[in-house]
């Protein structure tokens, strides 16, 4: 009879750590989650740039190539498929200023490059596939000089090589087309002027015709290409189908604060939506859901105890151009969101299911807020008056990834490989593993994190060239003077609404936004 009963157990109550021949693609999930569950211990560095890298791409597809560019003007790609990972497969000629923002095109056709010189580059990468071309050009293609002011944001069309977003701190997002003939000037119908600085182009994963914007007046939206782009009397709303919440209210604070919202990513499936937030914490949004779900704190440690007091966590309050990403290598689904931090590491969540954390945040009528009970609650409001919206707090990452000296700006998790990579005020990249065998093996990252003000020499045996050194010493003196800046002081936000009467404030400047609203910095 005991015999019989333990035959006819439900399969889901077997023991999993075995190999399940029957099901060997739950299998393979449950041992790339286990691997997840710590984090990415294992590290080794990249060296080849000169001064901060400040962008990091994966190329499409499998991420087979890593581009890194930065402040020494030089880009550099990276063959992940090597054995050791040692130096560049190949590098190509930047522009005359600061590399800012990289980007592959759908099928690896091209690589993008933009930065402070205005100019977007596009380079010929077919040369990437084996065997590699030593003589192949390594001078860009083609360049876009379009916009009169530093770029921003490039967002690759999901599906087409030639098709690509560009967007600036001129305040437009152009749609370029390298199919057409070439022009000295943008058309006004490929041509969308915002009335604040662009700090976010992306296009949808899978419907190819949205995208998501964001801009330096902190506002967030979903827009479609065919409404956007066009004889003007053919657009609608800018192509506006839907507008994210993300000002913040305080009951401390009489006022509604809108942090100047910086890089903007989707996940795989194109269902969620990441933001980091000038002065505040990155926040998750479903992707037709116009309130937050989620927001990606630490105040815990990965093993859930509180961060001693005093102790350094995650921040963005540095001026610096940070970039989260999604991310779920060997999984079906994205889980993990990254971001980097002033604090000079890397932080890495896992993100519960979209209606568990649907289910958990909490709406508030504005006349129960305005009672006065939810003390040092921070919630979204769309306008003074409105109800209030607390998404959940996600207190505990997965991992804090260290190797790093000064801030950490660019953080991506690779696609398929259980890797991420991380750069920022420093001149070599980070690649930090969740096993130690990869790309020939990788070393336990140091625990111990350099602190704001403190000498190299005695929080590492490494040596360190004299110009990077000021760089970071610069830095130290920028996070001293901005690190424990308030979002609701830095970011007061007067409102459209009937009555409203905030005071700026301060020496705060004015400028409109783009939907009429004056925006108070």
């Amino acid at each position: 009879m005991d015999h019989l009963s333990s035959r006819r157990r439900p399969a889901l109550i077997r023991d999993l750590s075995r190999p399940n021949l029957r099901h060997p693609q739950l299998h393979r999930i449950q041992a790339v989650e286990a691997l997840l569950q710590r984090g990415f211990p294992y590290s080794r560095k990249l060296a080849a740039h000169s001064s901060c890298v400040n962008a990091l791409a994966f190329s499409s597809l499998d991420g087979r190539f890593l581009a890194s560019g930065g402040d020494d003007l030089n880009i550099h790609l990276w063959d992940l498929h090597e054995e050791q990972v040692t130096t560049p497969c190949c590098s190509f000629r930047g522009p005359r200023r600061n590399i800012f923002v990289l980007a592959f095109s759908a099928n690896n056709r091209y690589i993008l490059s933009g930065g402070t010189d205005d100019v977007v580059l596009k380079f010929d990468a077919t040369q990437l596939e084996r065997p590699l071309n030593p003589q192949a050009s390594r001078s860009p293609d083609h360049m876009f000089r379009h916009h009169d002011a530093s770029i921003r944001a490039l967002a690759p069309h999901a599906v087409q090589d030639d098709i690509f977003l560009s967007g600036s701190e001129d305040g437009r997002i152009i749609l370029h087309d390298g199919r057409a003939a070439p022009s000295t000037r943008a058309r006004a119908q490929d041509t969308i002027q915002f009335m604040a600085e662009v700090t976010g182009v992306l296009f949808h994963p899978i419907m190819e015709h949205i995208f998501a914007t964001s801009d330096a007046n902190g506002r967030v939206c979903l827009r479609d290409l065919r409404m956007a782009f066009g004889p003007l009397t053919q657009r609608t709303q800018e192509g506006v189908v839907h507008t994210y919440t993300t000002k913040l209210s305080r009951r401390s604070a009489s006022y509604l604060s809108n942090p100047e919202t910086g890089g903007i990513s989707f996940n795989r499936q194109g269902s969620r939506l990441g933001v980091t937030m000038l002065h505040y914490f990155p926040t998750i949004y479903a992707l037709m859901d116009p309130d937050p779900v989620a927001v990606c704190s630490a105040s815990n440690l990965p093993d859930g105890t509180p961060i001693p007091s005093g102790a350094y966590t995650y921040a963005n309050s540095c001026s610096t151009m940070k970039q989260g990403s999604f991310g779920g290598p060997g999984l079906d689904e994205d889980t993990l969101y990254a971001a980097g931090s002033d604090d000079f590491r890397a932080y890495v969540w896992a993100l519960p299911p979209p209606a568990e954390l649907a289910a958990r945040r909490t709406r508030i009528s504005h006349a129960d807020w305005d009672a006065g009970a939810h003390a040092g609650v921070v919630a979204f409001a769309d306008r003074s008056a409105g109800p209030r919206c607390v998404p959940v707090e996600l207190h505990t990452p997965r991992a804090r990834l260290g190797g790093h000296a000064s801030v950490v700006n660019s953080v991506l998790v690779h696609p398929t490989m259980l890797l991420a990579a991380s750069a920022g005020v420093e001149a070599h990249i980070v690649l930090h593993g969740a096993v130690e065998s990869l790309l020939g093996g990788m070393r336990p990252t140091a625990p111990r994190v350099r602190k704001v003000g403190e000498a190299w020499a005695e929080a590492s045996e490494e040596e360190i060239e004299e110009g990077e050194w000021e760089t970071i010493t610069l830095f130290d003196e920028i996070l001293q003077r901005e690190g424990n800046a308030d979002v609701f002081d830095v970011r007061r936000w007067r409102g459209g609404d009937e009555g409203d009467s905030e005071d700026s404030g301060g020496d705060s400047e004015e400028s409109d936004s783009e939907d009429g609203r004056v925006l108070l910095r």
